[in-house]
């Protein structure tokens, strides 16, 4: 059996930071924080912080590969790429596309469930676009947009648990209640997004079993738009939704483009770090230099461009998914909220994990948890990832 043991360490835990820790590592897992057994190898980090992996909800490609290029090769490149910027999880998520493109999509999220991609591992698909209000599809291509019934939901259905843990849908769309059911009662966690739904639509969302809000502020209804079809009075939507309920978690695009540092501090102290994620929703752009790439599928998916830090259309008059990875979010959100490090830290490792419901096996420095583990600098850039104990990236 495997021993390690990382010293000199700032272990950040969910609630503190242990300066001069030790932890343990055994056969993959979290074995300690202290003694040390006799022959264990060392790994000095010259008192650096020592974080749990990220865990990334929303991400749909990266160095030049998209989930959606339906491939094993191109599901390896994302996981690659996103290891680099200490995701050691993530869901991968698809784009609107044809409904045999989707399908493809899940079989691939269950044939890598779990396996070693070389990079972070896959917890399972995150089914993205068939069930969106089609006006508020933002850059996603226009393709097969569905109206739920059973006869277009159970095929997808089929995959959970493995393929398909996430489905994310419109809450205003006809028949949409008894799709977030069929979610719940096959184990699928429904989310919220791309929706132009009311407060009240929302609500019943959650009554049904809906529990997340994707990427918070974006593609979603408040007050102003819905005023636009009804003056007075006025209403709210999945916004001001997102915000009162409690039982509703959220995540945010801490790209720097997506949202203003005033929003990202309007989330973080409205929903807290138990409830908010963050996320990078980056596609195949990301670790690519500037230029025109797909979004999805490519030739069916929809043509973006890089611009700096961020995707935008082609005409540069709207944003078009993000192209940085978790880390650039981490320093991203400390400077627009100053949160504490451990609150920072638990945005992208436990609070992730807890809203997929893997909280027992990832998203802290817990004994008995896989050893998914980011050396950090104190500049909180990313110098070395290991995944179940092993170094990669």
């Amino acid at each position: 059996m495997s021993t390690t043991a990382f010293v000199n360490a700032a272990l950040i835990f969910p609630e503190r930071v242990e300066r001069d820790g030790v932890l343990v590592v055994r056969d993959g897992r979290i074995d300690s924080c202290g003694p040390i057994p006799p022959g264990t190898n060392l790994i000095d980090i010259g008192g650096k912080y020592l974080s749990p992996g990220f865990v990334d909800l929303h991400v749909h490609g990266g160095d030049g590969a998209d989930f959606m290029d339906q491939t094993a090769e191109a599901f390896r490149a994302v996981c690659r790429c996103h290891v680099r910027h200490g995701t050691t999880s993530l869901t991968p998520t698809s784009t609107v596309s044809t409904v045999a493109d989707s399908l493809r999509f899940l079989e691939l999220c269950d044939v890598l469930f779990e396996t070693d991609t070389g990079g972070a591992r896959v917890l399972g698909g995150h089914l993205y676009g068939p069930y969106f209000a089609k006006p508020a599809r933002g850059c996603h291509p226009s393709l097969d947009f569905l109206t739920p019934s059973p006869d277009n939901w159970e095929p997808y259905l089929r995959h959970a648990g493995r393929g398909l843990v996430t489905l994310t849908l419109a809450p205003e769309l006809p028949d949409v209640f008894p799709l977030v059911r069929a979610c719940v009662a096959a184990g699928v966690r429904v989310n919220i997004g791309h929706s132009h739904a009311t407060f009240e639509q929302v609500e019943s969302a959650v009554k049904a079993g809906a529990g997340h809000v994707d990427h918070l502020f974006c593609a979603m209804s408040d007050r102003a738009r819905l005023r636009q079809a009804q003056a007075f009075p006025m209403r709210a939507g999945v916004m001001e939704a997102t915000l009162a309920f409690d039982e509703l978690s959220t995540e945010v695009i801490a790209d720097g483009w997506h949202l203003a540092d005033s929003l990202l501090r309007v989330a973080y102290t409205i929903k807290g770090p138990d409830s908010l994620a963050i996320v990078s929703d980056a596609m195949r752009a990301a670790d690519c230099p500037d230029g025109e790439y797909w979004f999805g599928p490519k030739e069916s998916g929809a043509l973006i461009r890089r611009r700096g830090e961020v995707g935008v259309t082609l005409d540069g008059t709207g944003l078009a998914s993000g192209v940085m990875g978790q880390d650039h979010g981490l320093r991203v959100m400390n400077r627009a909220t100053n949160a504490p490090l451990p609150e920072l830290i638990r945005m992208l490792s436990l609070t992730p994990a807890r809203i997929l419901g893997r909280d027992d096996e990832i998203g802290s420095l817990t004994v008995g948890k896989r050893a998914d583990l980011v050396l950090l600098s104190e500049e909180l850039h990313v110098e070395q990832v290991y995944v179940g104990g092993r170094r990669v990236g």
